[in-house]
Formats: C-alpha cells, sequence, structure tokens
C-alpha cells in the first residue's frame, strides 16, 4: 500500500518547519508549536485537516501583527515546495482577508513554491471583480506558476477547493483569462485552462462548444487543450463535441459478440471481457466502454473508460479489456447486479450485465 499523503506532515516536517522558522525569528516558541500541533488529535486527521491544523496552530504563535507573521512565514517559503507548503497561502486566506494590499503579492509569490489556488478563492468570493481583476495581471506575469494561478485559481469547480458558485452561474468574468492564457509557452498553464474549460462545460456547454470551434485548428498545442477541455462532453456522448473531433454517427459499424471471461467476480478482483468491432467499410472510432457501477443505498452511478480513438480497417477486430474492482480511495465498489455497455462515437452498441459479489471474508481481515 503507499503510504497516506497525510503522512507527509509528521514530526520531522514539523521539527524542520520550527528550525526554519526560529532561524528568522529566534523568539519563536518552538516547543508550544510542536506540542500544539502534535496533540492527541493529530494522527486521526487527513491531509487537509492536518494543513489546517498547522495554520491555526502557526497564528497562536507566530506575532500577532498579520504582516509581520506573513514576512517571518514568506521568508522560510521557498524551503516548502509542492503541496506540502500550502499551509502558509492557508494563512494568508485565513488571516489576510482585511488586508489585500500584503494578501494579495503574497498569494503571487507563495503559488511560486506550492500553489495559492485555494487561497485565492475567499478573496473572490468576497470581491470578485476586484480578485479577477487581479489575476488578469497574473495572467501576464513572467512567472508561469503566477499565470497558472490566474486560470486554475478561478476554475468553478476547482477539486478538493472551495467552490465559486457565481461562475458556476455565469463563467463570463473567467473567460478572458483563459483567452489571453490559451496559447502560453508552459504546458502545465494550458493544462490548467483546459481543466478550466472542463468545470465551465459541465454547466454551460454551449459556451465551452463555442470556444472550442473558435479555437480549433489555430495550432497543434491548441488543438490538445481544446481536446482536453472537451473530455466531459465527449464521455458524455455529445453530438457537436463528437463532431468537432471528426465522429459522426457510427453508420455501418456494429459490435458483436460481448462476453464476460466470468459473469460473476468479487470486490478486489478484475473483470476481464471481449468483443468485437465490425465495420463495412475503413472508418475512424472513438471507442469506449461505460461501467454503471452499483453504489450504496440502491444508488447507480455511471463511469465511461477510453479504449482507443483510431482509423478501423473493414471486417472484425477483436478488442479485449479488462476492469479492476478493488476499492481505492475515490471509488469504493458495493455488490449487485453492475451494467456493461460498448460506446461507438457516443451511441451504445451492445450491452449486458455482471455481478459483483462481496470480497472473500478472509480478504477483509487480511493483515489484522
Amino acid at each position: 500500500m503507499p503510504e497516506p499523503l497525510k503522512n507527509h506532515y509528521n514530526a520531522a516536517y514539523i521539527q524542520r518547519l520550527v528550525s526554519e522558522i526560529a532561524g528568522v525569528t529566534p523568539q519563536f516558541p518552538a516547543a508550544q508549536f510542536s506540542a500544539l500541533v502534535l496533540d492527541d488529535q493529530w494522527e486521526a486527521r487527513e491531509l487537509k485537516e492536518r494543513m489546517s491544523h498547522i495554520t491555526r496552530c502557526l497564528q497562536k504563535c507566530l506575532p500577532e501583527e498579520f504582516r509581520t507573521a506573513l514576512a517571518i512565514l514568506t521568508e522560510v517559503a521557498s524551503k516548502f515546495n509542492g503541496f506540502g507548503g500550502m499551509f502558509i497561502p492557508e494563512f494568508v486566506e485565513r488571516y489576510g482577508m482585511e488586508d489585500w494590499e500584503a494578501s494579495l503579492p503574497a498569494l503571487a509569490l507563495l503559488t511560486r513554491y506550492g500553489s495559492s489556488e485555494f487561497a485565492v478563492r475567499p478573496f473572490i468570493k468576497k470581491d470578485s471583480e476586484r480578485m479577477m481583476a487581479t489575476m488578469s495581471i497574473w495572467a501576464e506575469d513572467e512567472n508561469h506558476h503566477v499565470r497558472r494561478l490566474a486560470s486554475e485559481g478561478c476554475r468553478p469547480r476547482l477539486p478538493w477547493a472551495m467552490a465559486l458558485p457565481d461562475f458556476k452561474r455565469d463563467p463570463t468574468p473567467v473567460l478572458p483569462i483563459l483567452e489571453k492564457l490559451k496559447d502560453d509557452p508552459e504546458e502545465y498553464v494550458r493544462r490548467s485552462v483546459a481543466n478550466n474549460l472542463n468545470d465551465i462545460a459541465k454547466d454551460h456547454p454551449e459556451v465551452v462548444l463555442g470556444i472550442a470551434e473558435k479555437w480549433l485548428g489555430a495550432n497543434s498545442q491548441r488543438d490538445r487543450l481544446v481536446k482536453h477541455a472537451c473530455r466531459t462532453l465527449l464521455k458524455a456522448g455529445n453530438g457537436k463535441a463528437l463532431a468537432l473531433f471528426g465522429f459522426g454517427p457510427p453508420q455501418g459499424v456494429t459490435v458483436s459478440n460481448l462476453q464476460m471471461q466470468d459473469p460473476s467476480i468479487r470486490i478486489g478482483e478484475t473483470a476481464h471481457f471481449s468483443f468485437e468491432v465490425v465495420c463495412e467499410n475503413p472508418c475512424r472510432l472513438r471507442l469506449e466502454y461505460e461501467i454503471e457501477y452499483v453504489k450504496a443505498k440502491a444508488k447507480r452511478s455511471r463511469k465511461v473508460f477510453k479504449i482507443s480513438e483510431r482509423e478501423y480497417a473493414a471486417g472484425s477486430t477483436p478488442i479485449k479489456r479488462h476492469q479492476l474492482f478493488r476499492d481505492f480511495s475515490t471509488r469504493k465498489h458495493y455488490p449487485g447486479q453492475h451494467g456493461l455497455k460498448i460506446l461507438i462515437n457516443g451511441d451504445a452498441m451492445a450491452e449486458t450485465t455482471f455481478h459483483v459479489a462481496a470480497m472473500f471474508p478472509e480478504a477483509n481481515t487480511a493483515g489484522k
């Protein structure tokens, strides 16, 4: 099993943080801070809870005046890169909302070491016009991390982050920033633009389809951006999105011999299936399969998985695939009858069912 991400924040990490802060301000109460952080609830806290807990403990131990505390944290920020350093932007989010003049430049600086994408969102909610004007400036910054923040921070549906309901209802304020960044020299930034558009597509598909039609064909980099931006629309079988990428109705195409290797499996095992794609003439196809999962309380959930996008020759092409039914942190499986569909250019061409049983009892107790 991989090490849980929350264990990135451990006693050694806290000791390193203490040492760095004490090197800037020797008056820092190191022992008090360590005791506050590593309290009797520490082990039970998950990743974001640990991050927020560190932030609150810092506020108790650093100077009360926000700018003084912020100066100390920005001094040590470069020593804590990646997601592990995101407790520092969170400090700005929690305690700097009344001091935009100090907070916004700090967020632009701090995003170079970790990311301020979560921390900017309360500022957007408080005064979106003022904040988006700042982010428009950031979109032209010489540093690619700051340019990415301009897009990533205003995503309407940024995972694990505070939602931006105003931008879900009307994404208009976001679009000028994406326009500025669509041809950014950094893939890291263009990927964020695509993800932002994909968020928007979930509420306003016509807006994204209009942008896609306008942007497509300029160059290969932009074409890849648009394809990634339309991924949810493509998986949903949106006809306009499919047509933009050359996937029309699958005429003269059939699916035959859809078979499950085993019509009944257990949680933790792998479902194997096969089928044949039969084409009357050579054609370009997007192949996917959809699994209808059983969820808690008898609910159902559908998820589409891509197989390929390519030219298929006339005749029959055999396809074999498998799907793992092991539980993950992002997906839990439940016993019951599941569905399987084969999709071609968004159309369901064949379907079957299979049964998923509970895990073997000994698998539940393994390692105990």
